[in-house]
């Protein structure tokens, strides 16, 4: 990190005055004002790199790390601030004490959130740690977007290495324009005590949203973790289309079609620390995360059928922890499958990409399902359950692999390996996985999806064109 000099810059000393103006908000909110006992003064500027990733963006933590050692990511679903004035919200039980200024937790439909809650700013409004990252931070990201359908507003991140006295200025200036919540990762790499706080800069009672504050903290060595389900972005631009609905658990990402009664994709990471030696619970179980208007597959709708209840993040990938396990049997995550496919072709695909692990490697996976139409046991078949699941013609998969590491993103070049495979949902085919290897970019124009969209678009059209070489069984 490369910290400037007042006099380096010309716009590096500023004061940043915070008030709150008069402006009625919302049923949840009364007219009270709030005005900041003190101001903000920034001291200069830090320049680092800035990435900036649509959709979900980068999630280097599984979500249920709170840790400030090993990093978090605070969701601020017990965040309970329902006015613009200054104060604080004690959030301990996760980082810690946040100070918020012209700032409230959010919880209206208006709020762009992933759970229940997002922080609101208008004006010139903060959200600031009152606690230090002792053993400093690698990156921090954030996820953001416009209130409602507010204009666009402007922030930046600051930071603080000496408890909140002094702030600087941190990378570049961030434009909040989207509905949707984007990410905005700062590669900070600081190695002393350090705390974070964004500062709305333009866009006056224009709303933003922040959500999902994730602080990584740099580890020894490239041990395994479990990362991120979604790293590498969204596929299908996933929201809240019944047919392209999003779903996210704690063990993988996906696209819920209600129309086919399953999920379009399916994400998830794979390295060695999310396995173990967790049965398998034969648990398939409703997936209650749907809206209720939506239809939910049950088990004893693929009784008699002819088709296996298919895993797409395979229940062997996440055998570390019986939770993690139970979580594969949602039915959102299982689709009609040839028995053929999925016991042999599938299946062994599935035990070849597991075994990378034990050579260090790490893997983002993206499995789906296209088309009409399949041949089980019991014959063909278009659907199922009287029409309302949709037998696929194909299942895809794809699996990005590098060795066991941070920064992933940054990590992939041209050399990446990637391998893709689409089979057919049929019997009689052949055992060999080998035989079905396709590209990424096969798998794209068959489906329509951005498997990769994260990774820089020179490297992303190297890698999603080659068709590996890989080892038949």
């Amino acid at each position: 990190m490369k910290l400037f000099s007042n006099a380096s810059v010309a716009v590096l000393t500023s004061a940043l005055v915070l008030l709150s103006c008069s402006q009625q908000d919302d049923l949840l909110i009364d007219n009270s004002l709030a005005i900041a006992d003190n101001e903000l003064t920034i001291s200069g500027k830090i320049d680092v790199p800035t990435h900036f990733y649509d959709n979900h963006g980068v999630h280097k933590h599984k979500n249920t790390k709170t840790s400030k050692a090993s990093g978090f990511i605070e969701t601020f679903e017990s965040a309970v601030k329902g006015s613009y004035a200054a104060g604080t919200i004690d959030l301990t039980a996760t980082t810690g004490i946040w100070f918020l200024d012209d700032a409230l937790a959010g919880s209206l439909a208006n709020d762009r959130k992933y759970g229940n809650k997002s922080i609101r700013i208008r004006n010139t409004g903060t959200l600031l740690m009152d606690f230090d990252m002792d053993n400093g931070a690698e990156s921090i990201s954030i996820r953001h977007a416009v209130y409602g359908t507010n204009g666009n507003s402007t922030w930046k991140l600051v930071l603080s290495y000496d408890q909140g006295v002094t702030w600087y200025d941190v990378g570049a200036t961030v434009t909040s324009n989207q509905t949707t919540l984007n990410t905005v990762t700062f590669d900070v790499n600081d190695t002393q005590p350090v705390r974070y706080g964004v500062v709305k800069l333009t866009g006056g009672s224009n709303r933003i949203n922040i959500d999902n504050v994730e602080i990584v903290v740099s580890s020894a060595g490239n041990d395994p973790t479990t990362d991120s389900n979604i790293t590498f972005g969204n596929p299908s631009d996933a929201a809240s289309d019944a047919n392209n609905y999003f779903l996210d658990k704690p063990d993988f990402s996906l696209s819920y079609n209600n129309s086919d009664g399953t999920a379009n994709w399916v994400s998830w990471h794979l390295s060695s620390a999310w396995l173990g030696d967790v049965p398998r619970c034969n648990c398939f179980r409703t997936d209650q995360d749907l809206p209720s208007s939506f239809y939910k597959a049950a088990k004893s709708h693929y009784t008699n059928s002819g088709f296996d209840r298919g895993h797409l993040c395979a229940s062997a990938d996440r055998n570390g922890t019986e939770d993690s396990n139970r979580n594969t049997y949602y039915m959102t995550n299982v689709a009609p499958q040839a028995p053929d496919n999925n016991r042999r072709s599938w299946a062994y695909f599935e035990n070849y990409l597991r075994s990378l692990t034990d050579e260090g490697m790490e893997l983002y996976i993206v499995a789906g399902v296209v088309g009409t139409g399949g041949t089980g046991s019991n014959g063909a078949a278009n659907t199922i359950n009287n029409g309302k699941i949709n037998v696929p013609d194909s299942f895809w998969k794809v699996a990005l692999i590098l060795p066991n590491g941070g920064n992933d993103i940054g990590r992939v070049t041209t050399s990446t390996r990637v391998i893709a495979i689409n089979v057919p949902n049929d019997q009689a085919i052949s055992t060999d996985w080998a035989q079905f290897i396709t590209t990424v970019d096969d798998i794209e124009n068959l489906t329509g999806y951005d498997l990769f969209e994260n990774i820089p678009d020179g490297i992303e059209a190297v890698i999603e064109a080659v068709t590996d070489g890989g080892p038949s069984i």
